[in-house]
């Protein structure tokens, strides 16, 4: 079918490569592009005997927009799925521009210097990806990605409007460290220290940081703590699902977790201030980044398992409906399968797919969109073909 660039080679990149190869009557060429051109090749070197994907490696610079340019001139692929870190998506969105190539990521742009995700930045390119004749698919990894697919799937078979929508994301999973994190440290742990919001009536509403906890009993995984956190799929989904009231964003953390985050936090370890330090600068958030475990390491020490999916509250036919679409997610099987744990499983299944999606002309409309402003149908087919099904709840217990 066609060709995809895949800029990126961590964690997430390594299971979305894994995907596209065994995918191949769809990927049939990928070129696997990091700054670290060694880690590409080891991956191919790994995987080629396993595919008849033609895999290819280049090494490249995703803050530089030439270097981007001059690599997608050369490999020509139909898509460029964008697996680098969110501070890159403007130059990859750039480079895909100049050269008219699709684009598809998990994450939204959000600038290095102040910790603000919103999808502003990337919907001010609407009118130029239009112009072009290319699709820009934003946030194709879980949440965001198919917290979206979800939303859209319910809004499609189940309401005639949605009023509530509450997205629980709980990961019983145990690495045995005292501290690490799931995916990225810096993200993840910018993620966390920020302060809470969701939107109700139109407006955001802002929390503290943790300051608002709810337990839940997941099913796969058992009761968990679970705070109200920012994030961003809200903002997207409050404008494009039909009858929103209030919409909240929950995700699970133990106590060991927040103990030690509040106690590096206290000592200014979190902080992405620049600091000087023997005569040169570093920032904190960096420096404890390099000190904490390889998220990509937690693959075959992490038991237990994932359960991320949306609890829904609505009308059909004049009367009140409750609805939870949700995925459960083990990560020795995931880490069996293709070498990563759940969390990085769960957003690079969903990327492959999006990518599907674009490069077979399933989802063909110019400009820049969110995942829910597509057809949910054959992205939710996709899911359980490609190793995350989905189970559903028509009496949930709901979140106060």
């Amino acid at each position: 079918m066609g060709k995809c660039m895949i800029i990126g080679c961590g964690g997430v990149a390594s299971v979305a490569i894994h995907k596209c190869c065994q995918n191949s009557e769809v990927f049939e060429g990928i070129m696997i592009a990091s700054r670290t051109k060694s880690k590409c090749d080891a991956l191919k070197e790994k995987l080629q005997p396993t595919t008849k994907t033609v895999i290819e490696t280049a090494q490249v610079n995703a803050d530089n927009v030439d270097e981007l340019i001059r690599l997608i001139e050369s490999y020509e692929p139909d898509v460029v799925l964008n697996l680098a870190l969110p501070y890159q998506d403007l130059t990859i969105m750039d480079a895909c521009l100049a050269t008219k190539t699709h684009y598809v990521d998990t994450a939204n742009y959000e600038p290095l210097d102040t910790a603000k995700f919103e999808y502003k930045w990337q919907w001010a390119y609407r009118e130029r990806f239009e112009k072009a004749g290319i699709t820009a698919l934003l946030g194709s990894g879980f949440d965001p990605g198919v917290t979206g697919v979800f939303s859209a799937y319910a809004m499609k078979h189940e309401f005639d409007e949605i009023n509530y929508i509450d997205i629980l994301d709980c990961n019983g999973g145990d690495h045995g460290y005292p501290f690490a994190t799931n995916f990225n440290p810096e993200i993840n742990i910018r993620e966390v220290s920020a302060k809470g919001s969701y939107i109700e009536n139109g407006k955001w509403v802002e929390t503290e940081p943790m300051e608002i906890k709810r337990v839940y009993d997941f099913k796969g995984v058992g009761e968990k703590d679970m705070y109200l956190l920012h994030h961003e799929e809200l903002e997207s989904l409050a404008l494009n699902i039909k009858g929103i009231k209030r919409i909240r964003f929950f995700m699970t953390f133990g106590q060991s977790y927040l103990t030690h985050l509040k106690c590096l936090e206290n000592v200014g370890m979190t902080s992405i201030e620049p600091i000087m330090y023997e005569g040169r600068e570093i920032v904190p958030l960096q420096f404890l980044k390099a000190v904490l475990p390889d998220p990509a390491s937690l693959g075959p020490r992490t038991v237990g398992k994932t359960n991320i999916g949306c609890i829904f509250r609505g009308k059909k036919d004049g009367k009140d409906k409750n609805y939870y679409l949700y995925n459960i997610c083990d990560h020795q099987e995931c880490y069996r399968e293709v070498g990563s744990q759940a969390i990085s499983y769960t957003t690079g299944v969903p990327a492959m797919i999006g990518a599907m999606m674009i490069m077979t002309g399933t989802w063909k409309k110019p400009g820049v969109y969110n995942i829910e402003e597509f057809d949910p149908d054959p992205f939710m087919e996709a899911l359980n073909k490609w190793g995350l099904p989905w189970e559903e709840d028509f009496d949930p217990v709901l979140v106060d």
